[in-house]
């Protein structure tokens, strides 16, 4: 192997772009006047195809972008395309795939703990409703209808009741009791 080999195999950092060359190398290692202006050859040739490469980039960039006109697609269906595709990346994914199944159980748990709520609601509305208490109350709408309406049975269901109390209250004040015994 001749030197320029050994020196493509060394470990020794490579200087990065924008970084002194000289730097790199140690003082001790000098650089015959040969080794330099092979050095200089290969780096014009390397910067040579570098300038290359980057022609061809550009031109085929150019190409694409000929293309894609060609075919009618744009900057904003591209955009379109590339959300879509990664959605459907992001849903194939395992971690997506725990999330949903998880929220799905979560959404199935939550719709029955509102649906039993419903239901204890409704029973406790119905054991109020059979109360004591509200069926006394009840009454005591149902004697104050008769007493202010008197043209209904006592009876009905309370919606009627109210409402028949509160059509009554609405309409001319009807003498109360008192009143028709004190103007004959």
């Amino acid at each position: 192997m001749d030197r320029r080999e050994q020196g493509l195999l060394r470990t020794d950092p490579v200087p990065e772009e924008g970084e002194d060359v000289a730097a790199t190398i140690s003082a001790t290692e000098t650089l015959s006047e040969e080794e330099q202006e092979e050095l200089r050859r290969e780096l014009a040739k390397v910067e040579e195809e570098i300038q290359t490469l980057s022609q061809v980039l550009a031109a085929k960039e150019k190409y694409l972008a000929e293309i894609k006109r060609k075919l009618g697609i744009n900057s904003l269906q591209e955009l379109k395309q590339n959300i879509a595709k990664g959605w459907q990346d992001v849903t194939a994914t395992s971690a997506y795939k725990k999330t949903s199944e998880t929220l799905s159980q979560a959404g199935q748990k939550a719709s029955a703990a509102f649906s039993s709520v419903g239901s204890v609601i409704t029973k406790k509305l119905e054991d109020v409703k059979n109360s004591p208490t509200f069926k006394s109350f009840e009454e005591k709408v149902e004697n104050l209808k008769s007493k202010v309406g008197g043209t209904k049975p006592a009876g009905g269901d309370f919606g009627e009741v109210l409402n028949s109390t509160a059509n009554a209250s609405a309409g001319a004040p009807e003498p109360l009791p008192e009143q028709m015994q004190a103007n004959p």
